[in-house]
């Protein structure tokens, strides 16, 4: 493979600091590029491709930023967010699956991949658009605390439907060609408005065969007819999914869709503006989830106060706060706590049982006990392997207090082995649950401890 990334004179932005900055990480870039091509060298190459963005991102990016501030560039907001993405997401996540395979040829290929995507799109983009000789991509892109909330269910749903660890590579995925990628578009629209959106989503051939192949039974090395009318089902469930959860858009329904080719993907990405564009790991493999939306722009996810809006959203905020305590008062909920070093683990479990319970979280033993103290649970799930204070000593704090002495404690571990097992029985956990069971044999069983906990209550 010979890439090579050659500076033209029609790059530069006419800014001599910045201008050597670019041609800098062009030549980095390459030279990364020829390193891939030597098997010893690639862990090196990376490391210190790494070292380079890490120092990139921390002068370059705050020199372009001054720079912007001093034009009085209308951007500098939503270009500072992209900087901020790569510093704090892309880089970090890119470093821990080069560190977590050992340098993989997989995980090599993402790291230049993304390194390579990243300074076409936004060098030669959104860096251009501070002149004005080019717009920019990002221009329509949700706001940070809208594109939170999307990243949050999309990572949910990740791990209820395919119990894949996900990881947000980026926010601003620049459409960047996947290895072996298959490319699908859903057209959705109402019949009322005429609305439209489109839904792209990207995948690694290899995440579809590691989980939709898996799942549907089909024994596939690579993608075959089969496959593919598996996906488009899963990918419709997937994406109804997300949409269910979004505001406005109980009236759309899916009018069309089709795989397309990169370079028919790469044609729409270059011409339109995406509300919507995000990269993940999934550990699996990498996705993208891609949308135009302009009226998520509109409604949003949730719209901010302002002045012209504020009484009316507190009104509602207050009144929506004694709508749910009269719930509450009428219909009591039995309490869970779930204690978890793991974020990930935390917001599974909270989404698994929130609609039938009321749940608090805890990411530490410590914590865990001051959340008992001051909203006493009617069941604690507690992980077993935790850092500094681990699940033992944890449930060893709460027994040590008489008023806790038979509160029940239902361990999460992802081992169920003798000698665990053993050293908690004086303790008296009242059972073990496999991090890596069914979501619905956990609120199953979940369910059934409970019940039989308030049958004990009444009886």
């Amino acid at each position: 493979m010979d890439t090579q990334f050659m500076w033209q004179e029609s790059f530069n932005i006419g800014v001599d600091l910045i201008d050597k900055e670019h041609q800098k990480l062009f030549r980095i870039i390459n030279k990364l590029f020829k390193f891939k091509e030597k098997e010893n060298s690639n862990q090196w190459a990376c490391q210190e491709g790494i070292k380079f963005f890490k120092k990139h991102t921390m002068t370059h990016f705050a020199d372009e930023e001054a720079y912007m501030a001093s034009i009085q560039y209308e951007g500098l907001r939503q270009h500072a967010l992209l900087h901020k993405g790569f510093r704090e997401n892309t880089l970090p996540a890119l470093e821990n699956e080069l560190e977590q395979t050992n340098y993989s040829p997989d995980a090599v290929e993402h790291f230049l991949g993304v390194c390579a995507g990243w300074l076409i799109g936004h060098t030669l983009t959104e860096d251009l658009a501070i002149t004005g000789r080019q717009t920019s991509k990002w221009k329509k892109i949700l706001p940070g605390e809208d594109l939170a909330a999307i990243k949050k269910i999309i990572i949910q749903l990740l791990f209820d439907m395919f119990h894949l660890d996900s990881h947000l590579i980026s926010d601003a995925y620049h459409g960047e060609k996947f290895g072996n990628g298959v490319y699908y578009r859903l057209i959705y629209g109402t019949k009322q408005d005429k609305k439209k959106q489109e839904v792209f989503l990207v995948f690694e051939e290899k995440l579809l065969i590691n989980t939709v192949g898996k799942i549907m039974g089909i024994q596939a090395k690579k993608l075959d007819n089969m496959l593919l009318q598996a996906v488009r089902y899963t990918a419709r469930q997937f994406i109804s999914r997300v949409m269910e959860q979004l505001p406005g858009m109980e009236s759309y329904e899916l009018e069309n869709e089709n795989f397309l080719s990169y370079e028919q993907f790469q044609k729409v990405f270059e011409k339109e503006n995406f509300q919507i564009s995000l990269l993940f790991n999934t550990g699996e493999g990498y996705f993208s989830y891609c949308t135009i939306a302009p009226h998520l722009l509109e409604n949003g996810i949730g719209s901010s106060i302002v002045a012209d809006n504020a009484i009316d959203k507190i009104e509602t905020y207050l009144a929506n706060r004694e709508s749910q305590k009269k719930q509450e008062v009428e219909h009591p909920k039995q309490k869970i706590l779930v204690v978890d070093d793991s974020k990930m683990i935390r917001e599974s479990m909270n989404q698994l049982l929130n609609k039938d319970y009321e749940i608090s979280l805890a990411e530490s033993g410590i914590a865990a006990i001051r959340t008992i103290t001051l909203n006493r649970p009617d069941l604690i799930l507690l992980d077993y392997e935790m850092p500094v204070c681990d699940g033992r000593q944890t449930l060893e704090m709460i027994r040590s207090d008489q008023a806790f002495t038979n509160l029940p404690v239902i361990f999460l571990t992802g081992r169920r082995d003798p000698e665990s097992i053993k050293k908690v029985v004086p303790l008296k956990p009242a059972g073990y649950l496999l991090k890596n069971s069914k979501p619905d044999d956990i609120k199953k069983e979940i369910d059934a401890f409970l019940k039989k906990q308030r049958a004990k209550g009444e009886s």
